[in-house]
């Protein structure tokens, strides 16, 4: 973790920056013509409920194609629908020429079957011609077509599910479906999997939602065979991207003024302006899109072919801005939109410079050589802080550095809505975190001395008996860490968990606005152990109620270790800079932090838990924003300080159970350890809880009587 600070604005907030080892992997093909994801994923083709999560830009659409093809024609599936968010994702699915690259099979998909192309809009009433559609395509010899969410849910309302039996439903941008039943898609899905006639493919870049619902309920969730294929191995196997800047600022006044000193002209450039009902928002759309452009420099025209605006800047170069706001001109818009897709100019990189956008330009939008996604305002979730980085991590011929930066309003003493710009805050900061936790090697921990792993690099020394080993796997990006005292998951469920599922739990973690607000700001009053222990075990037991007690231990002690290593791998690596000890740069250089981490301390469980995971945000935090600013947030989080919960005080309790077993005595509420009075202070209030149930309970009775 580290702060980037843009000459012309002083106020920053934790950033993220990874360096790539441009190992060439991720974009190397096979002889069938798959990349390393697509293999993967071609590797579980038989199975009959899958689940691929993997970064954008990974070839995930390309990986369905095949896996598609293969269950058409090798596993007698009749045919194949691919289900997209939006119209605009459908292109994502045209017709791709695979046998020219080696493949057995081309992809392709008839024209009046691919309904995303089709006219009319994605609404009850006028989906009805779109449904006929998909009646006929059910009874037709064709095998593929392409449908929004919305065309398919309205399609099993009308037809049923019966009518999709031995079919393949492909669903993208997965996360868009919800375990709540409110959730049509959810529950649709539910249904399917429960009469079990088809065949599921599940695809996203990021397995969590914005509101904290889970996309699939743990008993459907445990039916599909899972491919995780990570940020950190797409962007290791890169061939031309270097690094990834990802930058949180604050700003004060009006926004476009900070836009104009963070917009870099010379950068292919992304800009999302907020929702006119946001906080950040001038309440003029059209204004804003202008004011952005006068920052870029002297406007020229429109270009009539395309519909881009021409800006020339100070410099004399001309840039061709896309305007994808104003919806003034439907056709003047069509345009602009028709000019993005066109194919012919997919890989021209001086077809368009900068694209302003509103509500587009996000999940499944492909323009390779975006360098930098600015954004205003924190969005609605953090997988659209993951979708719209995704915009900017396209590897692309001279493309070496990307960069994703987010403007927020700075709290000020004087704002009436201080709270509202708090939680602002408290998201964005969640969302670098997240990232930080995104963008890391997948770990995977052992026990202490449980041996080497074949495949994995001890360094120098090897592997040392008696000593914390770390490990790393370069082909898959993978670290063993080695931790004493450490619980193993008993069951195969828990053990997935642990190897594919932590990002999952970690975004759960970081969700939780108390969690944030007390590991931030209530430092001098909140113990590690409350966030590590507390906290995190609740969320693992309502994540995961239907593991038992020592599984739901084993996976809150992995989560907390991946955030906390990282975390402290980062803070080791920055000290060893500021010491003058550089480290080295790409694939190798978390591991270097790692060890440095782990050859301070004999790492353990105990240790992990009583190290604050925010310790490291909030020095950056600290240190970007002015000390009024930041007395204010402190003072909006402490005015919040409640006494301790029921449910806190009952989880304690348990913890001073544990504690007695292991000390043979209850823990002194007098003790000088923090974490051993707080587990009596727990238990005190469990107490005066009861005893309140208990005096409300007589007195019932009593006056029943």
């Amino acid at each position: 973790m580290n702060a980037t600070t843009n000459p012309t604005n002083a106020c920053t907030v934790p950033s993220v920056s990874i360096a790539t080892a441009r190992t060439g992997a991720s974009s190397k093909a096979n002889v069938l013509g798959m990349r390393a994801m697509q293999e993967r994923a071609y590797a579980k083709r038989g199975e009959q409920y899958l689940l691929i999560k993997s970064p954008p830009a990974s070839g995930k659409s390309r990986a369905l194609m095949f896996i598609a093809l293969d269950k058409l024609n090798n596993q007698g599936l009749q045919q194949a629908i691919i289900v997209v968010p939006e119209r605009s994702i459908g292109g994502s699915f045209a017709d791709e020429p695979l046998s020219q690259y080696g493949f057995y099979w081309d992809w392709q998909v008839a024209p009046q079957w691919n309904l995303c192309n089709a006219p009319g809009v994605d609404e009850p009433r006028a989906a009805k011609s779109k449904v006929d559609a998909v009646r006929k395509f059910l009874a037709s010899p064709d095998q593929t077509l392409v449908c929004t969410h919305a065309t398919f849910r309205f399609a099993v309302e009308e037809m049923g599910i019966e009518a999709f039996d031995n079919r393949l439903i492909a669903i993208d941008e997965f996360h868009h479906v919800s375990s709540n039943p409110d959730n049509k898609l959810g529950s649709q899905l539910g249904a399917f999997i429960a009469r079990d006639k088809v065949h599921l493919v599940a695809m996203t870049g990021s397995y969590f939602r914005g509101d904290s619902e889970a996309v699939l309920a743990p008993a459907d969730e445990a039916r599909f065979e899972t491919i995780t294929y990570t940020y950190y191995e797409q962007l290791n196997g890169y061939s031309w991207l270097k690094s990834l800047d990802i930058g949180y600022f604050f700003y004060t006044g009006r926004y476009v003024d900070a836009v104009a000193k963070v917009l870099d002209p010379a950068l292919k450039t992304i800009v999302h302006i907020p929702n006119v009902n946001s906080r950040e928002s001038l309440q003029d759309k059209e204004r804003e899109v202008n004011e952005i452009m006068q920052a870029l420099g002297e406007w020229k025209g429109i270009d009539p072919a395309t519909g881009f605006h021409q800006i020339q800047t100070l410099g004399g170069n001309m840039l061709k801005v896309a305007d994808l706001v104003d919806d003034s001109d439907p056709a003047r818009r069509s345009r602009v939109l028709a000019a993005l897709k066109d194919p012919a100019q997919k890989n021209n990189r001086d077809h368009v410079d900068v694209i302003i956008a509103l509500g587009m330009a996000k999940e499944g939008f492909d323009w390779i050589w975006c360098e930098h996604a600015l954004t205003i305002g924190y969005r609605s979730s953090l997988t659209e802080i993951v979708q719209i980085i995704g915009r900017a991590t396209r590897d692309a011929e001279g493309k070496e550095r990307a960069r994703f930066t987010n403007l927020i309003a700075e709290p000020a003493a004087e704002q009436t809505a201080v709270a509202e710009a708090v939680n602002d805050m408290l998201k964005a900061i969640s969302a670098s975190l997240l990232m930080e936790q995104v963008l890391a090697p997948r770990y995977e921990f052992t026990p202490k001395n449980n041996g080497p792993k074949e495949g994995f690099d001890y360094g120098p020394d090897g592997y040392q008996p008696g000593r914390t080993n770390v490990g790393v796997n370069e082909g898959t990006g993978q670290y063993h860490v080695e931790i004493n005292g450490l619980a193993t998951p008993e069951t195969p469920e828990a053990t997935r968990i642990c190897k594919e599922d932590l990002n999952e739990v970690v975004t759960s973690f970081l969700q939780d606005k108390t969690v944030l607000e007390r590991g931030l700001f209530d430092q001098e009053n909140t113990l590690p152990e409350e966030l590590t222990q507390l906290h995190m075990g609740k969320i693992v037991r309502e994540r995961y109620p239907e593991l038992n007690e020592a599984d739901q231990e084993a996976i809150r002690q992995h989560a907390i270790a991946a955030m906390n290593i990282t975390q402290q791998a980062k803070l080791a690596l920055a000290q060893a800079d500021a010491n003058g000890g550089g480290t080295e740069q790409g694939s190798t250089a978390l591991l270097d932090g790692v060890r440095k981490f782990v050859n301070v301390r004999d790492l353990d469980i105990d240790l992990i838990d009583r190290i604050n995971p925010f310790d490291a945000a909030y020095a950056v935090l600290a240190k970007a924003m002015d000390e009024q600013s930041l007395r204010q947030v402190q003072a909006s989080i402490a005015a919040k300080k409640v006494s301790i919960p029921e449910d806190e005080a009952r989880e304690l309790a348990k913890r001073a159970l544990l504690f007695k077993n292991e000390r043979g005595r209850l823990p002194d509420i007098h003790s000088a350890d923090a974490w051993e009075k707080r587990m009596a202070e727990g238990v005190a209030a469990l107490a005066r809880y009861r005893a309140q149930a208990k005096a409300a309970q007589e007195r019932g009775e009593s006056g029943n009587g």
